[in-house]
């Protein structure tokens, strides 16, 4: 009688390291594959998607008829609902990573040494990635689009609450990368809900080059831990906007009520405002009633209070919280130099902003944060890999190495050096 992977642990090992294995061996065979075959069967995976629709709306069908079981809030579900727009959308993402350049073409520099040595380093896929992401469909098709683009196999391993979703996008994409001559295996859904099947693939560093958590702050520090292999992270999006002295309020209250307001539980949106002591006092109340008329709950520091009295006082905790909701904090400065020491106390490098039409101060403002993405005079929202130009992304990075920001194609390649020569000894 067949083992359960899932009640044993020896099997569920055995298991994993089969998927991880098969990937190992397709990572090998996509990375001598052409960028244009690469790009085409990723036009034929979005077109397959498409023709799918039917398919993968009653997957999701069972998806959500299954939601209210594992505690989803609304905002959770309406991520995990799709329709037929959505799935579109999903495709159209699909074909924006197809289009991209090559970035396994690239000669990242080339010299010729005095002996005639010709030396380039050459831009090549990272191998095999593993990826733990949350329950959002179409994260699977971005995951899957940007791994092939790459020329890196990736081992998926979405929420159990999109299983049947993830499932049969992933079974649409395998099915037309496998026409168009691309290994299957490359691409590799985990079947396994139990948890213990990630601490398994986190051990395989002889076959797997990096992970990926993508979701809550508690996944990814598991991840951290038990990993032996690199692991490409963020741990949360406390976001800031400050609003500069020669900032024109009317901007910044459009950019900081977007950056806040237009989607207000993803990593990107808005969490802290800090504004310089010249302005406050024209600035705030009414950005304070915009927000306020929009169900942001505000709490703020001294100098915050004395101009706006009637929300609540804010901590330190507040400064450092990534809210993911309805509420934010807000401290009057006394100068740029104190909002960038402030956001890089509290802030968790991933995304800040300044309104300014003082260039100087825009740049000044660029250098001293430390943080992936600068923003200037724009919303924190656009830290997104499809409006950075990057087609989709596999995830926004914290860490400086060996990845920061979004993450593209270009993003899971690392490089080698050829040397060429024609004949050259030491002796």
């Amino acid at each position: 009688m067949p083992v359960n992977p899932a009640h044993d642990s020896e099997a569920l090992a055995a298991h994993c390291r089969a998927i991880a294995v098969r990937s190992r061996a397709a990572a090998m065979q996509l990375a001598t594959i052409s960028g244009k075959y690469r790009a085409a069967a990723l036009r034929a995976a979005a077109t397959q998607i498409r023709t799918d629709v039917d398919e993968i709306l009653a997957a999701n069908a069972l998806d959500l008829e299954a939601a209210p079981g594992f505690g989803l809030t609304v905002a959770a579900t309406d991520r995990l609902r799709l329709d037929a727009d959505r799935i579109e959308a999903i495709a159209i993402g699909v074909e924006a990573v197809a289009d991209l350049p090559d970035p396994l073409s690239e000669v990242i520099e080339s010299q010729v040494r005095p002996n005639g040595l010709k030396v380039s380093k050459v831009r090549v896929p990272l191998g095999v990635i593993f990826f733990i992401y949350e329950s959002r469909p179409n994260v699977t098709a971005d995951a899957a689009a940007v791994a092939i683009a790459s020329g890196n196999a990736i081992i998926l391993r979405g929420g159990k609450e999109a299983a049947h979703s993830s499932n049969r996008i992933v079974e649409s994409i395998r099915q037309a990368i496998t026409v168009a001559g691309l290994p299957p295996d490359c691409i590799q859904l985990v079947d396994l809900a139990d948890r213990e099947a990630v601490g398994a693939f986190l051990q395989f560093d002889d076959l797997i080059d990096l992970a990926i958590p993508r979701g809550g702050e508690r996944l990814i520090r598991r991840v951290c831990a038990e990993a032996r292999m690199p692991v490409l992270k963020h741990f949360s999006g406390n976001c800031h906007v400050y609003v500069d002295k020669a900032a024109d309020l009317a901007m910044a209250e459009a950019v900081v009520i977007d950056a806040k307001c237009q989607r207000m539980g993803v990593c990107n949106a808005a969490e802290s405002l800090l504004v310089h002591a010249d302005v406050a006092a024209d600035y705030l109340p009414q950005v304070a009633a915009g927000l306020q008329s929009r169900g942001v709950e505000l709490v703020g520091d001294a100098a915050t209070r004395a101009i706006v009295p009637a929300i609540g006082p804010a901590t330190d905790q507040d400064f450092a919280t990534e809210f993911l909701g309805p509420k934010l904090s807000i401290a009057v400065v006394q100068s740029l130099a104190e909002a960038v020491e402030h956001i890089n106390r509290f802030g968790s490098r991933h995304t800040d902003a300044i309104v300014t039409a003082d260039a100087a101060a825009a740049e000044r403002f660029a250098a001293g944060v430390d943080t992936a993405v600068v923003m200037v005079n724009a919303s924190t929202r656009f830290n997104d890999g499809g409006e950075l130009g990057l087609g989709a992304e596999i995830g926004i990075s914290t860490d400086k190495l060996h990845a920061r920001g979004p993450c593209g194609p270009r993003e899971l390649t690392t490089y080698k050096y050829v040397v060429t020569g024609s004949g050259q000894t030491k002796g």
